[in-house]
């Protein structure tokens, strides 16, 4: 099958797929939450001053309108306006998008790099000492909360030794540096656990494969076998973990935004949720489900191209 017709397949699929995430989206904000006129008014408020609330922030319409706007949404990424704000939701994920990518993708991207070398490393010694010794200190590491590593950057890192910015943002280039160093070391250090056990579990699955018996019977150097064939054939599902992370790059990083005074996506967010401020909420789920659902049609495409095993269909 030709990939554009598979690809315009795939996206044809997406939509039944979107339509009811956006059902449950309805479903968790619309009928499962609190009043949101409650929240915002407080205890005190009379039926009165709630229903011109309600009217005021279009909580009286019908469901099936309120569904439609949601599903407009997820297709036009037209959120409205917050209601603590008034601001155009849209002008603000724009606005918290580059923050968040200047602490998410660098350090995404350095995590993925030494996780990979590491788990390549231990696997080529697998059983050994270093083996062992790598895969308890990735257990240490996961083991940690990551409010720890954060608590222990501000106050031992960047508050007694002054190596970082505690907290704060400049926007560009280099003015920004100094500001997202700390929380991408965190962020790298938070991500090689789990990393390197993921990665050296796939690519251990293979090592026990019939075709690297046959290779070793060939007389093939090991690294040899490792590099040009173990590793390929364990492209599918790192490129599965991989790929899947990334629309949480692009929403930014909730705790590490929010105490590293960042103004990213994740910030917003919580900001959102702190002020009960239903509409921003709802974007960021929106947005979050529309990153998946593409990401992971980029996946399937991206298997081919590393599997020629893998046909589309």
């Amino acid at each position: 099958m030709n990939i554009y017709v598979y690809v315009l397949r795939r996206i044809l699929y997406v939509i039944p797929v979107l339509l009811g995430v956006c059902l449950i989206i309805f479903v968790l904000f619309n009928l499962v939450s609190p009043d949101p006129t409650l929240m915002l008014l407080g205890k005190h408020a009379n039926l009165k001053q709630m229903q011109e609330l309600r009217h005021e922030l279009g909580l009286d319409r019908s469901y099936v309108v309120q569904y439609l706007d949601i599903v407009k949404s997820a297709f036009t990424f037209d959120f409205g306006r917050s209601w603590s704000t008034k601001q155009e939701i849209i002008e603000m994920i724009k606005n918290g998008a580059i923050p968040s990518l200047t602490v998410t993708f660098p350090a995404f991207l350095i995590a993925l790099i030494i996780s990979l070398v590491v788990s390549l490393f231990v696997a080529f010694y697998r059983g050994h000492f270093l083996d062992r010794a790598a895969v308890l200190v990735c257990v240490a590491m996961m083991s940690i909360p990551s409010l720890a590593y954060i608590l222990f950057g501000q106050k031992i890192l960047a508050y007694d030794l002054g190596f970082f910015e505690i907290s704060g943002y400049e926007h560009g280039f280099p003015a920004f540096v100094p500001y997202v160093a700390l929380p991408c070391i965190i962020w790298i250090v938070l991500s090689i656990g789990p990393d390197v056990r993921f990665y050296r579990t796939v690519i251990l699955d293979e090592v026990y494969m019939d075709y690297v018996r046959t290779a070793r019977a060939k007389g093939l150097n090991e690294k040899v076998i490792l590099f040009k064939h173990i590793l390929k054939n364990a492209m599918i599902p790192i490129i599965t973990w991989v790929v899947i992370q990334i629309p949480f790059l692009i929403l930014g990083a909730l705790l590490l935004e929010s105490f590293f005074g960042i103004p990213g996506l994740g910030g917003i967010t919580l900001n959102a949720i702190n002020s009960t401020d239903f509409p921003v909420v709802r974007a960021m789920t929106v947005l979050s489900a529309v990153a998946y659902i593409i990401f992971s049609v980029i996946t399937d495409v991206l298997y081919t191209l590393v599997d020629p095993r893998v046909r589309l269909k």
